[in-house]
Protein backbone atom coordinates (compact mmCIF):
# COMPACT_ATOMS: atom_id res chain seq x y z
CA UNK A 1 0.00 0.00 0.00
CA UNK A 2 3.01 2.34 0.56
CA UNK A 3 3.91 2.14 -3.08
CA UNK A 4 0.40 4.06 -4.27
CA UNK A 5 0.66 7.17 -5.57
CA UNK A 6 -1.68 10.10 -4.51
CA UNK A 7 -0.39 12.43 -6.72
CA UNK A 8 0.41 12.40 -10.19
CA UNK A 9 -1.15 9.20 -11.01
CA UNK A 10 -1.55 7.73 -14.57
CA UNK A 11 -5.09 9.15 -15.07
CA UNK A 12 -4.27 12.57 -13.88
CA UNK A 13 -1.80 13.17 -16.09
CA UNK A 14 -3.73 12.14 -18.87
CA UNK A 15 -5.98 14.92 -17.74
CA UNK A 16 -3.51 17.92 -17.09
CA UNK A 17 -2.18 17.04 -20.65
CA UNK A 18 -5.69 17.18 -22.42
CA UNK A 19 -6.75 20.76 -20.20
CA UNK A 20 -3.07 21.96 -20.75
CA UNK A 21 -3.59 21.17 -24.41
CA UNK A 22 -7.55 22.79 -24.22
CA UNK A 23 -5.17 25.85 -23.56
CA UNK A 24 -6.13 26.09 -19.54
CA UNK A 25 -3.98 26.75 -17.29
CA UNK A 26 -4.06 25.94 -13.38
CA UNK A 27 -2.63 24.75 -9.96
CA UNK A 28 -1.65 21.86 -8.81
CA UNK A 29 -2.85 20.19 -5.32
CA UNK A 30 -3.37 23.52 -3.26
CA UNK A 31 -2.61 22.29 0.42
CA UNK A 32 -4.91 25.52 1.80
CA UNK A 33 -8.10 23.79 -0.09
CA UNK A 34 -10.47 21.14 1.72
CA UNK A 35 -9.14 17.61 -0.14
CA UNK A 36 -6.18 19.31 -1.99
CA UNK A 37 -7.87 19.21 -5.53
CA UNK A 38 -5.64 18.02 -7.99
CA UNK A 39 -6.38 20.92 -10.48
CA UNK A 40 -7.05 24.52 -9.54
CA UNK A 41 -8.51 27.20 -11.69
CA UNK A 42 -8.25 30.16 -8.96
CA UNK A 43 -9.75 32.74 -10.90
CA UNK A 44 -12.42 30.84 -11.94
CA UNK A 45 -13.03 29.44 -8.96
CA UNK A 46 -12.94 25.84 -10.18
CA UNK A 47 -11.20 22.33 -8.84
CA UNK A 48 -11.07 19.25 -10.66
CA UNK A 49 -10.57 15.85 -8.64
CA UNK A 50 -9.38 13.04 -10.80
CA UNK A 51 -10.88 9.38 -8.91
CA UNK A 52 -9.90 6.02 -9.41
CA UNK A 53 -12.35 4.13 -9.47
CA UNK A 54 -11.28 1.04 -6.99
CA UNK A 55 -10.29 3.41 -4.19
CA UNK A 56 -13.23 6.66 -4.30
CA UNK A 57 -15.82 3.78 -5.04
CA UNK A 58 -17.30 4.98 -8.32
CA UNK A 59 -20.97 4.43 -7.99
CA UNK A 60 -22.10 3.78 -11.69
CA UNK A 61 -23.14 0.43 -11.76
CA UNK A 62 -21.76 -0.41 -15.29
CA UNK A 63 -18.02 0.82 -14.20
CA UNK A 64 -16.00 -2.30 -13.57
CA UNK A 65 -13.04 -0.81 -11.94
CA UNK A 66 -15.15 -0.08 -8.76
CA UNK A 67 -15.63 -3.75 -7.75
CA UNK A 68 -14.98 -5.14 -4.26
CA UNK A 69 -12.13 -7.60 -3.43
CA UNK A 70 -12.98 -11.10 -3.06
CA UNK A 71 -10.94 -11.58 0.10
CA UNK A 72 -10.28 -9.26 3.58
CA UNK A 73 -13.57 -7.03 3.27
CA UNK A 74 -13.31 -6.42 6.56
CA UNK A 75 -10.42 -4.29 5.92
CA UNK A 76 -11.17 -3.48 2.61
CA UNK A 77 -15.09 -1.95 3.13
CA UNK A 78 -14.28 0.20 6.24
CA UNK A 79 -11.63 1.39 4.27
CA UNK A 80 -13.48 2.27 0.66
CA UNK A 81 -16.18 3.71 2.59
CA UNK A 82 -14.40 6.21 4.43
CA UNK A 83 -12.65 7.49 1.19
CA UNK A 84 -16.07 7.57 -0.14
CA UNK A 85 -16.99 10.17 2.76
CA UNK A 86 -14.30 11.93 2.89
CA UNK A 87 -14.70 12.61 -0.63
CA UNK A 88 -18.26 13.59 -0.35
CA UNK A 89 -17.51 15.45 3.09
CA UNK A 90 -14.24 17.60 0.99
CA UNK A 91 -16.60 18.65 -1.92
CA UNK A 92 -19.75 19.84 0.68
CA UNK A 93 -16.45 22.42 2.17
CA UNK A 94 -15.18 23.34 -1.66
CA UNK A 95 -18.92 23.95 -2.47
CA UNK A 96 -20.01 26.12 0.45
CA UNK A 97 -16.59 28.07 0.06
CA UNK A 98 -18.35 29.06 -3.72
CA UNK A 99 -15.82 26.46 -5.47
CA UNK A 100 -17.17 24.71 -8.48
CA UNK A 101 -16.04 20.78 -7.92
CA UNK A 102 -15.66 18.11 -11.10
CA UNK A 103 -14.95 14.36 -10.31
CA UNK A 104 -13.20 12.58 -13.14
CA UNK A 105 -13.71 8.64 -12.83
CA UNK A 106 -10.50 6.92 -14.04
CA UNK A 107 -13.58 5.26 -16.41
CA UNK A 108 -13.77 8.19 -18.30
CA UNK A 109 -10.50 8.48 -19.83
CA UNK A 110 -11.37 6.00 -21.98
CA UNK A 111 -13.72 8.14 -24.19
CA UNK A 112 -11.22 11.22 -24.57
CA UNK A 113 -13.33 12.97 -26.82
CA UNK A 114 -16.33 12.76 -24.42
CA UNK A 115 -14.00 13.45 -21.68
CA UNK A 116 -12.87 16.57 -23.64
CA UNK A 117 -16.08 17.90 -24.27
CA UNK A 118 -17.39 17.39 -20.33
CA UNK A 119 -13.62 19.22 -19.28
CA UNK A 120 -14.49 22.14 -22.03
CA UNK A 121 -18.02 22.39 -20.84
CA UNK A 122 -17.29 22.74 -16.93
CA UNK A 123 -14.10 25.55 -17.67
CA UNK A 124 -16.16 27.64 -19.52
CA UNK A 125 -16.46 31.06 -17.93
CA UNK A 126 -19.89 31.26 -17.60
CA UNK A 127 -20.69 27.56 -16.19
Amino acid sequence: MSRIKGKDTAPEMVVRRLIHKMGFRYRLHRKDLPGRPDLVFPRRRKVIFVHGCFWHRHPAPECRLARLPKSRLEFWLPKLEANQSRDTRNQGALFNSGWQVLVVWECELRDKEQLENKLREFLKEDA
